[in-house]
Formats: C-alpha cells, structure tokens, sequence
C-alpha cells in the first residue's frame, strides 16, 4: 500500500513540474518552431513519468544472508489481534474508486458517441458516412481507426474543402494521434486527482488540432482561405468523444484560423525550437530519473537473533523455541536510499500451534515509522516451526530484531550494540 501511494505521490509531482515547465515554455515554442513543437513538447510528461522508473546502476543492493538459527521466545498467550487497515488501505481504495468512476464516464461517453453514429457505409475516398452526425468529421477508434463523416458532408463541403478536411484527418491518424488520446485517456483515469490534469488535457487536444492543421496545409500555402472556410462551416454543437479525434473544434476556431495566417517559419529559429525542446526533455528526464534515489555505497540488511534464545525458552518451560525455517529479506525503501537512513526495528512475531503468523508488531524502532511496513511484510513472508512444550506444538512468540544499514561497518556496529 504504502509503495503504491508513494509511486503515485512521486508521479503526481513530476507530472505537475512537467505542465508548470510547458506552460510557462509554450509562447517560446509556438515562436520558434509553431504549432508542431508545441504539441511535440507534450511527450515530456509521460518522460517524466517514466523516467524515475528506469533502474540505476548504484547503489548496489547486497542483501546478507539471514540466519537460520534460533530466535528469542516470548512466553504467553498469543493475542487474536490482527493489524486493523489503515489510511494506507483507506486512500488506496479511495484512489480506485475514482479511477474507476473515471474510466466509466469515459467508456459510456464514447459508447454514446459511437451508437449516435448510426449506420455507418463505406464511400470511395476510403472514408466512412454516418447516418448521425454527434460532431462529424471525425477518426473514431483506437486499434483500427475510421474517418468517419456526418450525413450531409457531400452537401456541406466543396469538393477541394472535402479533400482538406479528409487529409486533416489522413494526418491524424498517420502521426498516432489517435493513440495519444488513448495515453491521455489513461492518465485522466490514473490521475484523476490532480488538479493541473484537466487544464493539461484541454491544451494538449488544442495543440493537437492546431499541428494537424499545419501539417495539413503546410504542402497546399495558397488553399489557407479555403481551410479556413471549410472550418466555418463545421462548428461543434456536441461534447467531444474522448477516443475520437473530432475536424470541428469551436472553442478554438478563432486560434486555428489564425495559425493559418502566420507566414512561413526560418530554418533557424526551427532549428533553435528543436533544440530547446530536446534539451528540455533531456535534462528534466535525467533530473526525474536521479530523485529515485542513490546516495551511493552499499546498502545491507539483516536479521540476528536473541543470543539468550534457548535460556529463554527454558524459562518458559518449552522444550523448544519458535524456528524460523526461511527468512526472505525485507526490501530497503528507495526513501532511506535516498537519504541514507539507517536503523533496527525489533518484531515480535505470534506464531500459532500450526506454524502461521498469526500477527506481527513493532515492538521499538530506532527511526520509527521508516522500515517498519517492510519489516513487518517480510516477517508475514516467513516460514515458522512451532514451538514445542512437552512434545506438543503450542503457540508463542518471537522477537527478531532486523537491522538495516548503508555498509558493512555500520551493520557490525550496530549487531555488537
């Protein structure tokens, strides 16, 4: 629970500093290298949420190998007390419950969008014609995309305006724009809570629309008014699918048309575009892909029993203490990596007459609250011999301190404390 809430906190972070960077840097994109660079530079994001994922070469994880010894025992009856959910599990479920809301608005919304569509039939030009029209032309689909155009597009659009508006939609679908939209469609679902997304997503789709634009009339200059003309004539009276990439855009009609009327970009400041664009996403990647931590040396960790286990178990009359057969390491958090923290938790461990962990505690901790999840997850991993009063399993406990340490010599230091 508390890595995945930790993965999403960290995601969240990076997305929110990759929209605050292409906010700030789209009028200087859209200057050097016009609407095509702007819309590139959103790769930045899933970059950025990528990139901490990536393993890095150090620190170097050396595990020691746990003991299979003798522990100390803990005589007396073995509470019925299991660890109760906490706001862990509570915010984890709360996180599901909306990325599932959200995928099922999206899916009913685009259900709605495709049933609206009618009957569709194949034409001549490779298209497809609707017998409704919820804002038509459109590339509806995501494994096998369709232009798809509205009842009363032979009849709406010249002929040259029907070949523009069908090459506008020829371009999306060539440049995977549908499949863009379905990696944003994702990042709505998974990220449904974060309050800079919506924004994000509104200019990524204009930016969208405005470099398909471009592309689309960049080899036809002199066809600028027609363009223009062929998108007065479509205005969008619906809401948009999220998995169709819709010709008629109203809320930015105004910013398409004039896109069409800039003049022809110089090499050189293209050039200068590209080159901020690619050192941006180099050097905020790099960033992202260092803050997973590694503050270099060696990271160890390991587990000693109770030198006094069997005087112990003397005491409480057992013939034999609480065994532990297999011992799994616990995993060292990339957070204390990160900040080359150190520490032993001590847990006690109840074991029942059959040999299952029955609860798991903390009983102290030298930086509480840092490995205690890991300890206590690995502890459940464990496998246990019961131990043993007058030939017959009883139930115990067991105490087994797990020291976590960055080397070698901090691992002695703190075994002979």
């Amino acid at each position: 629970m508390n890595e995945l809430i930790d993965l999403l906190l960290r995601a969240s972070a990076w997305l929110a500093v990759g929209v605050l960077v292409l906010a700030v840097l789209r009028p200087v994109l859209l200057a050097l290298g016009g609407a095509a660079l702007a819309y590139r530079s959103w790769w930045l994001l899933p970059l950025l949420l990528l990139a901490p994922q990536l393993p890095m070469p150090a620190p170097v994880l050396e595990v020691v190998t746990l003991p299979v010894l003798t522990l100390g025992v803990l005589p007396g009856p073995v509470g019925a007390t299991g660890d109760a959910p906490g706001w862990p599990l509570v915010c984890v479920l709360l996180w599901a419950l909306g990325v599932a809301v959200v995928a099922w608005r999206s899916t009913r919304a685009q259900r709605g969008f495709q049933q609206a569509l009618g009957r569709l039939t194949a034409r001549a030009d490779g298209s497809w014609q609707a017998s409704g029209d919820p804002g038509l032309p459109a590339l509806v689909g995501l494994w096998q995309p369709r232009i798809v155009v509205g009842p009363d597009f032979d009849t709406r659009f010249t002929s040259d305006e029907q070949h523009m508006v069908l090459q506008h939609e020829r371009n999306h679908r060539r440049h995977g724009d549908h499949w863009a939209n379905g990696v944003l469609l994702v990042l709505r679902c998974l990220f449904w809570f974060h309050p800079l997304l919506p924004w994000a997503a509104r200019r990524f789709l204009r930016d969208q629309e405005l470099a398909c634009d471009a592309r689309t009339i960049a080899p036809h200059p002199a066809l600028r008014r027609l363009y223009a003309t062929a998108l007065l004539k479509a205005q969008l009276a619906h809401l948009a699918a999220p998995m169709a990439c819709h010709w008629r855009s109203q809320p930015l009609l105004k910013e398409r048309i004039a896109m069409l009327k800039q003049n022809e970009r110089k090499t050189l400041p293209w050039v200068s575009g590209q080159v901020l664009l690619v050192g941006m996403c180099v050097s905020l990647g790099a960033v992202a892909w260092a803050s997973q931590g590694g503050g270099g040396g060696v990271t160890t960790i390991s587990a000693e029993p109770f030198a006094t286990a069997q005087a112990d178990a003397a005491r409480a009359a057992l013939d034999r203490p609480v065994q532990v057969d297999r011992m799994t390491p616990p995993t060292y958090p990339k957070s204390a990596v990160a900040l080359r923290q150190t520490g032993v938790v001590t847990l006690q461990v109840d074991v029942t007459a059959q040999g299952t962990v029955q609860d798991v505690r903390v009983v102290s901790a030298t930086n509480p609250g840092v490995f205690d999840a890991e300890s206590m997850a690995a502890a459940r991993r464990w496998t246990y011999q019961p131990a043993l009063k007058n030939g017959t399993p009883v139930a115990a406990s067991v105490r087994i301190p797990i020291t976590f340490a960055m080397d070698e010599s901090e691992t002695h230091t703190e075994n002979g404390a």
